[in-house]
């Protein structure tokens, strides 16, 4: 089981938002990049990174300190991208700079042709990213609810080739309320890709009880909030994570 340090950049800083809410943020750190190294440092073994004014304005926006995270993290470990990626070109300029990993959230859904052909032009590249309540799908930054059952639309989207699905249950996101086990083992078992879990958890308690099921499908969790406060430890809940995932 993979713990994935979650970056979220809101005007250049480092910061955690309550449900998706741009004016409700947290700052943690006005240097992304120093946070990247704090969490290679702690063990972490890849890293989601969001542009969250991206997410919202529907084009990338903090590309000064992507590129300063992607610089300090060099070949070390992958990183991930999510926020505001539309198009092709936009991906292709990304995986230039150095992401491993481009995640299509909302345009995924509004235009699944673009996520077919990114999957067509760089496979093994592209996660999808599906935030649900109740098992719905939202878009745009969660502000809106559509009318698509995740697990039929993730299932869609495995046959065009991408390469994991990222699941968050958005009524726990940023709020430490434990993440939705139940929600996350149904997508997963229903795929043959890996889910990686997002959304909710507070403490070493969730991360074993991901770790109870990740037998199911479930390669990796994102942290944020948690580990920025302190209610995760995740140099030790990592090692926990390795411990219980050895056969």
């Amino acid at each position: 089981m993979l713990l994935i340090p979650a970056i979220d950049l809101k005007d250049g800083h480092c910061v955690r938002l309550k449900q998706g809410d741009m004016d409700d943020a947290t700052v943690f750190s006005e240097d992304p990049a120093a946070i990247a190294r704090h969490w290679i440092g702690q063990g972490a073994r890849r890293l989601h990174l969001v542009d969250l004014n991206g997410a919202f304005a529907g084009k990338p926006k903090n590309e000064t300190a992507i590129k300063a995270v992607l610089k300090e993290v060099g070949d070390d470990i992958p990183v991930q991208l999510g926020g505001g990626i539309r198009d092709l070109d936009t991906i292709e300029r990304c995986l230039d700079d150095g992401v491993s990993y481009v995640i299509i959230g909302t345009a995924a859904v509004k235009n699944p042709g673009f996520l077919h052909d990114a999957c067509g032009a760089f496979p093994g590249h592209i996660i999808v990213g599906l935030d649900a309540r109740d098992g719905k799908v939202a878009v745009d930054g969660w502000s809106k609810m559509t009318g698509h059952d995740v697990i039929d639309l993730a299932k869609k989207f495995e046959d065009y080739g991408v390469e994991a699905v990222i699941y968050t249950d958005i009524g726990r996101d940023g709020m430490l309320s434990g993440v939705n086990v139940d929600a996350t083992v149904k997508l997963a078992q229903a795929l043959r890709i890996p889910v990686i879990a997002s959304g909710g958890i507070a403490n070493l308690k969730d991360v074993k009880a991901l770790c109870a099921v990740q037998g199911e499908g479930i390669s990796g969790a994102i942290t944020g909030r948690a580990i920025y406060e302190g209610t995760l430890d995740f140099k030790k809940a990592q090692a926990e994570a390795d411990k219980l995932s050895k056969p």
